[in-house]
């Protein structure tokens, strides 16, 4: 996926979580954060930014932050793009979660009893259920997630349980919005009940899997497994 319009800036500060201050060319500018986790080792004062400037004129905040610069490594943080370019991988290559599920139709926010998916993916008569998180936090190349307590992460993986359960496929497939992580395990130190419930979830056949992608300054695409460590 790309996006469009980008200028580059400093980043100030982040008096909440759904707005940043930062400095372009010494005028201080207001973007929309898509992303509500913390990001505190990203969003550093001072590191270079990435902003998309909106397409409507109306529109109250002009710029998205969408790209962090840590240590000469683009990060994106868009909580919307890991979702999307999933998407497109699987519109591009039918057979990737493997030969023994060719995707014939691919339908977003899927609904499952009480719980809702990003997608159902169908091969004939067969579905899959599948949740994607974006992860943009990285400690010592190893990538971690969730960079916040998430109860919301906990009850998508017990829904992915209970369709496994019901004969269907079931996957939650991590995307690191950067590039050369080594591995990626859950944040115990962070969320210890999440790593225990993702362990739980594999045990019980829900399929983990983890790629990372290329990021530049304006784009973002899916890569390359990484393998993944609970």
């Amino acid at each position: 996926m790309r996006y469009e319009n980008m200028i580059e800036a400093r980043f100030v500060k982040r008096p909440n979580r759904f707005i940043a201050y930062c400095d372009y060319e010494g005028t201080m500018i207001t973007a929309h954060v898509r992303n509500t986790g913390r990001c505190r080792e990203l969003l550093m004062p001072g590191v270079p930014v990435f902003l998309e400037k909106a397409r409507d004129p109306q529109r109250k905040t002009q710029f998205s932050l969408i790209t962090v610069v840590k240590n000469g490594r683009y990060v994106n943080i868009d909580s919307t793009a890991p979702n999307k370019v999933f998407y497109e991988a699987v519109k591009e290559n039918p057979v990737f979660l493997g030969d023994g599920f060719p995707v014939t139709h691919i339908r977003p926010e899927a609904t499952f009893e009480d719980s809702r998916f990003d997608f159902c993916l169908e091969s004939g008569a067969q579905k899959a259920y599948v949740e994607v998180k974006g992860v943009t936090l990285e400690e010592d190349n190893i990538a971690l997630f969730p960079d916040a307590p998430t109860e919301r992460g906990i009850k998508h993986m017990k829904g992915l349980m209970k369709a496994r359960a019901e004969g269907h496929g079931a996957y939650i497939i991590f995307i690191v919005q950067m590039k050369n992580v080594s591995s990626f395990s859950p944040n115990i130190k962070t969320h210890p009940q999440f790593g225990e419930v993702l362990k739980e979830a594999q045990e019980s056949g829900v399929t983990v899997l983890c790629y990372d992608c290329h990021v530049g300054k304006d784009s973002l695409t899916l890569a390359d497994p990484v393998p993944v460590v609970l």
